[in-house]
């Protein structure tokens, strides 16, 4: 990291920035506050009858009898189905985060403290890994994972802009681990409540298996503290205490 010729502040460009307040000032300014816009919200809302989506119905038999099953229990599948979508949708989305990473680490190279290629290609293979088991999960319920559920799209959406982040061509390694370890915290909540769901419900295979997933999703999540760290201390050439990354899972 080191100093250059930004000039986006009003102290490191006094001429532009007096531009900018002199045509400030001279626009009209309204009167009014965001009640307007916060009122067409609120319309745009209540026209809104179907949501984010919806989920279909099984496509095969046996999901129907898993369904039939849980109503009968007055468990919801559906929020189940959710669930697992959102999981499958977010490890492929953690695929190709390592995937983009991967091409930077081999462009730019990597850092003191900081991770090996082989780790990297550890962390993204697993990611693999997790998408093909709660691909598994949802074909074993009887499901179709290639439906989008409405938590599958959103977190689609919320992961563009960590996409934008580690393909940016101007973006160095260590920015992109920093988004990597955004993706890993959400992840890492999103497999603790799958996990509480699914052992709830009585899918305690599934529950089991998940739970072998976050521990590896610990791993990750501990890992990038400790290389992150290790980076800002050595920019800022101080001794930074680096958070101890659990030994990973055994690979299956």
């Amino acid at each position: 990291m080191k100093t250059g010729k930004n000039v986006t502040g009003i102290g490191t460009s006094p001429i532009d920035s007096k531009k900018t307040i002199e045509f400030a000032e001279s626009c009209t300014i309204s009167s009014g506050d965001e009640s307007a816009m916060k009122q067409f919200r609120e319309e745009c809302a209540n026209a809104t009858e179907d949501g984010f989506g919806s989920i279909p119905a099984p496509a095969s038999i046996k999901g129907l009898a898993h369904l039939a099953m849980d109503a009968f229990k007055g468990q919801k599948a559906a929020v189940f189905i959710n669930l697992l979508g959102e999981r499958l949708a977010f490890e492929r989305t953690g695929t190709r985060l390592y995937d983009a990473v991967l091409a930077k680490f081999d462009a730019c190279g990597g850092f003191d403290g900081g991770p090996t290629r082989d780790e990297l290609v550890s962390f993204r293979d697993a990611e693999l890994r997790h998408f093909a088991l709660v691909h598994e999960a949802i074909e074993e319920l009887g499901g179709d994972p290639t439906v989008m559920t409405p938590n599958a799209d959103i977190v689609g959406v919320q992961a563009l802009g960590l996409v934008q982040v580690v393909t940016d061509p101007r973006t160095c390694v260590e920015q992109c681990l920093s988004a990597l370890l955004t993706a890993e915290l959400v992840d890492n909540d999103g497999w603790a409540m799958l996990i509480e769901l699914a052992d709830a419900m009585g899918y305690d295979e599934m529950a089991e298996a998940f739970t072998e997933a976050k521990r590896e999703e610990d791993h990750h999540l501990a890992s990038l503290r400790q290389w992150l760290s290790a980076f800002v201390g050595s920019e800022a050439h101080v001794d930074m205490p680096l958070p101890t990354a659990p030994p990973p899972s055994p690979m299956p």
